[in-house]
């Protein structure tokens, strides 16, 4: 976009000209005072697909109707639920479908990738991860490093930025991955920072950990829905995202993995289950596990129904939207709302310092803002003014301008109260 105005026509002439801007009606927003509110925290929590309803009481009724049948009668049989999802998870990520699966929870997802991708052996022992990944990943790689009998204090390495800055610099991550070179086992990041909104580059840091003979995997939490990924072509590892945040699948929603071709049908270390046995024996019930060709060996439960029955609502949103034009249309709807503010800053003494990186490269459908003053009083009375948005201490702003619901209308009535709301 050339030219950014502060009107409320422009924000208006944008959205009318957006062509997923009837997205916008799909999805249930709290209300503040009779109106919807600003809603900029769909990198905490998305917002309710209207016809994840639908599909639930689709379920509930086929589990009324059938009982056990239900797993062949369902009009979407339970028991092979979880393929249903698998090409349009494999569409959002940019994977072949052979490498994803639709499973599980988040941090359980890493741990199960972890015993497969994290072998330390002889001085190769080492994770590397950025400082502050969200706090679950920290604890995960942690533990694993003790559940080897290692010391995390020696064992995992994290990174901070240069002095004065606030993002992490890709040739500062491949500099610290040479480096470590022959002690380092595993490179692991969050593809997007969820404190700074930074994205790393998942090529470049793949490429740097296997060259030094590492793996390479990534926490795609704030990154699915979000980027336009090319997990397949970028070649890392392994990698895992939960689908409550940008992908609108309820809170506490079934979550994904990702296990590069490569891996597949190899004799590798995994904690097995029934559902990653060959489907085509598993009603055998043999001792012995033969594990799937496929990202789906890495299962160990049969498929949630019911978390999968939003996801499959919100997954055929984005199919209908598409990655392409989804981020095409975050790029301008973030920057449109970077520019806000930082007008609103630099009239006011530069009270906002946004750490989320400029580039669209090197970020998503987020901005976090360093507050100087009553960061905290400015984010209650936003939030009294119909604001939904999301604080870190000690004086971090987050938001997130979502395309698949959020407008340019937004953004502008966004700023308008932030302005407002300074004292």
């Amino acid at each position: 976009m050339s030219a950014y105005q502060n009107t409320i026509d422009f924000a208006r002439a944008q959205d009318a000209a957006d062509p997923l801007r009837d997205f916008r009606n799909d999805f249930h927003f709290p209300q503040h005072e009779g109106k919807p509110v600003i809603y900029f925290a769909g990198n905490s929590l998305g917002l309710q697909p209207k016809a994840a309803a639908a599909a639930l009481k689709q379920e509930l009724d086929d589990w009324a109707t059938f009982g056990v049948e239900g797993h062949f009668n369902a009009k979407h049989p339970w028991y092979s639920y979880h393929e249903e999802l698998t090409a349009s998870t494999a569409r959002l990520v940019g994977a072949l479908p052979e490498e994803v699966v639709v499973m599980n929870q988040l941090t359980s997802n890493l741990h199960f990738l972890l015993v497969s991708f994290y072998r330390p052996h002889g001085k190769r022992v080492k994770i590397l991860s950025e400082q502050r990944p969200f706090p679950s990943d920290t604890y995960a790689f942690a533990s694993q490093i003790q559940f080897h009998g290692l010391d995390p204090a020696t064992c995992l390495v994290e990174m901070v930025p240069r002095s004065g800055e606030h993002t992490l610099r890709t040739e500062d991550i491949t500099q610290k991955i040479a480096e470590l070179g022959d002690e380092l086992a595993l490179v692991c990041f969050g593809a997007v920072n969820f404190l700074t909104g930074q994205a790393f580059d998942i090529r470049a840091i793949t490429e740097a950990a296997h060259h030094v003979g590492a793996k390479a995997g990534f926490d795609l939490a704030h990154a699915a829905g979000n980027l336009h990924l090319k997990l397949h072509d970028d070649g890392p590892d392994f990698a895992c995202w939960c689908s409550y945040k940008y992908l609108n699948s309820g809170p506490g929603g079934v979550a994904g993995a990702f296990v590069h071709q490569r891996h597949l049908g190899k004799d590798l270390q995994r904690f097995a289950g029934w559902w990653g046995h060959d489907k085509k024996e598993r009603f055998k019930m043999e001792r012995e596990f033969k594990p799937m060709p496929t990202a789906e060996a890495w299962q160990v439960s049969n498929a949630p129904v019911l978390p999968m029955a939003v996801h499959r609502v919100a997954l055929e949103q984005f199919d209908r939207a598409g990655m392409e034009r989804l981020r095409a249309k975050s790029i301008q709807l973030t920057g449109y709302l970077r520019w806000l503010i930082e007008g609103i800053s630099a009239a006011n003494g530069n009270i906002f310092n946004i750490i989320t990186p400029s580039d669209p490269a090197d970020s998503g459908a987020q901005l976090s803002i360093l507050v100087n003053g009553d960061g905290r009083g400015i984010f209650k009375r936003i939030a009294e003014r119909g604001v939904v948005c999301d604080w870190r201490e000690p004086n971090v702003l987050r938001m997130a301008p979502v395309p698949m619901y959020n407008s340019f209308e937004d953004a502008y009535r966004f700023a308008q109260i932030l302005n407002a709301s300074r004292s």
